[in-house]
């Protein structure tokens, strides 16, 4: 049946296979949520089948369960009330041990086999994209075009992208080979057999804010490779990698392997499992996308395994000149809009001479440049029913109160205001807050602020906006940086300013792509290259650790 299911979904592969190497545009997952792409219901079944989870209990059998756990609020004020099987210390070796069991089988099955298995398993998570973005949107905060993008389709084609590299790497050896030592008479002759095998069992560690998104390069990249996974959601988005879950373990029985090569590990908030389970001498491979304080212990602590981490970071756009000042604005303006700023991508610092830029429009001042970009936030958002499917809902608590407490480190060039839901009257809404730092002030925007909150930082020149730049990616780390300028030489020295900090770099981005956002296939997301993340999305590096290469050999006459 493996070899069936490669056979049904090997032009999807090939096409992947392709454009990892080409870099150009590719998309095998239609991203728009129309009825004329999808169908006439495909919406309200996904809408249903989606309300159909709430108030109900998950019907996952997870080896070493105890009990039940409802954990989820929805950022939209919606009743969530999903019960999921709760994992607790206790329960760890049965489910480690069944995580296991099924190595061998799905060792056997072979490259082939196993890229088959997760190319259904992602046919059959397209076929519920509706019902994912539904549950992307009332557990991340995300409006619903988005978490169909992101949470859906661009997902996808990540966790798509994960697979053909791993494909790739493990399809450099050959799976037989005949050595011939040239000797005295007859030469020395043996057969070699080269079997690829995973690691064991890999730990995906979900985030709140993009939960398939930031989880299923990992989860695909470790199951074709030859492991078992361990899915541990963020306590406030369990649905959508339940439902993942769900899906990994109908095909992997289906096609005839163990079930428990892919399970959920859902905790009560404050449960603390993530620890004890990283520690556990069975995992060897952990995904972890979150706060630096953890990713860093996972690093220091987490030492038989292989950590990929994703952290915090403080993006960074450098202001020197323009061409298209009202465009360079509203682009920016939607860059520090889209989802209220929480994402990993998002530009927190906007480094300006504090003589003002030239532009297209004359001299603007640090002012003036100030004003225009709150003008320009404003226009964006002047009216609520558009602006809520910009910004999406506020995620958690914690976002708020680091909102509240911004407006009181420097000036406020544009005030932060609720807006009223219009369909989800119980939903958080927060507009962007932009506030004026002086240069010297790198203990506020050297470190992260996550959420819609963004620093205009004064700068003595260009200059200085390099040198700031540069060493607080060094040291804080990032997941993107821009520069606006007219001058091929300040560019060429951001570029090198970027290549120096390891970060990816937009330049003068005017139109309709934004520094926040990353098209699988072409974009790297993160670079490896400094504090903000060590892996990137995706390349070799981060699937050929997942897997070895063990060798037999016999001589043969």
């Amino acid at each position: 049946m493996t070899t069936d299911l490669l056979s049904a979904h090997r032009d999807r592969l090939n096409g992947a296979l392709k454009a990892i190497h080409d870099r150009g545009y590719h998309s095998a997952f239609p991203e728009s949520p129309s009825p004329r792409v999808y169908g006439e219901t495909a919406a309200a079944d996904g809408k249903a089948a989606f309300e159909a989870h709430l108030g109900a209990t998950y019907g996952l059998e997870i080896p070493g369960a105890r009990g039940t756990v409802v954990t989820e609020q929805s950022p939209f004020g919606i009743a969530m009330d999903v019960s999921y099987p709760r994992v607790v210390e206790d329960g760890l070796d049965e489910l480690l041990t069944a995580a296991q069991r099924g190595l061998a089988d799905w060792r056997r099955a072979g490259i082939d086999g196993r890229a088959g298995v997760a190319l259904e398993i992602l046919d059959r998570l397209h076929k519920r994209v509706f019902e994912l973005a539904n549950a992307v949107q009332h557990t991340s905060g995300q409006a619903f075009v988005m978490a169909f993008q992101a949470g859906g389709a661009h997902a996808l084609d990540r966790a798509l992208e994960a697979v053909a590299y791993a494909y790739e790497e493990m399809s450099r050896y050959p799976a037989t080979a005949t050595w011939e030592k040239p000797a005295k008479g007859d030469p020395i002759r043996m057969e070699k057999t080269f079997t690829v095998t995973g690691r064991g069992v890999a730990l995906v560690i979900g985030c709140n804010t993009f939960p398939t998104w930031n989880s299923w390069p990992g989860l695909f990249a470790s199951l074709v490779t030859g492991n078992a996974v361990v899915v541990k959601p963020h306590p406030l988005a369990v649905l959508p990698l339940a439902i993942t879950v769900e899906v990994c373990r109908e095909v992997l029985a289906e096609a005839g392997f163990d079930p428990n090569l892919v399970t959920l590990a859902t905790e009560r908030a404050g449960d603390g499992l993530a620890k004890p389970l990283a520690t556990r001498p069975e995992v060897k491979l952990i995904d972890f996308t979150g706060g630096s304080e953890f990713g860093e212990w996972l690093e220091q602590n987490a030492t038989q395994a292989t950590v990929f981490t994703e952290k915090a970071g403080v993006n960074a756009v450098i202001v020197d000149s323009t061409d298209a000042f009202k465009a360079l604005c509203n682009n920016l303006a939607f860059t520090l809009s889209l989802y209220s700023g929480q994402m990993c991508t998002t530009t927190q610092n906007l480094f300006v001479p504090a003589g003002g830029i030239e532009t297209d429009e004359g001299h603007k001042s640090f002012d003036e440049v100030g004003a225009a970009l709150g003008s320009a936030i404003g226009k964006l958002l002047g009216d609520d029913a558009r602006a809520v499917e910009i910004l999406g809902g506020i995620v958690n608590q914690a976002v708020i109160n680091r909102l509240d407490l911004a407006a009181e480190y420097g000036d406020v060039v544009l005030e932060s205001r609720a807006i009223q839901h219009p369909a989800f009257e119980d939903a958080t809404v927060r507009t962007p807050l932009l506030v004026a730092l002086d240069a010297d002030e790198a203990d506020v925007f050297g470190r992260e602020c996550f959420g819609p909150v963004s620093f205009l930082v004064r700068t003595a020149d260009t200059a200085q906006s390099l040198e700031l730049f540069r060493s607080t990616v060094t040291e804080g780390g990032a997941m993107t940086a821009g520069i606006y300028s007219t001058d091929s030489k300040i560019l060429d020295e951001a570029r090198d300013a970027a290549l120096d900090a390891g970060v990816a770099l937009s330049e003068n981005l005017t139109g309709p792509v934004f520094v926040n956002q990353s098209a699988a296939f072409s974009d790297f997301h993160g670079t490896g290259a400094n504090p903000a993340a060590n892996a990137t999305y995706t390349d070799g590096a981060y699937v050929a650790s997942r897997f070895r290469v063990i060798q037999s050999r016999r001589h043969i006459g």
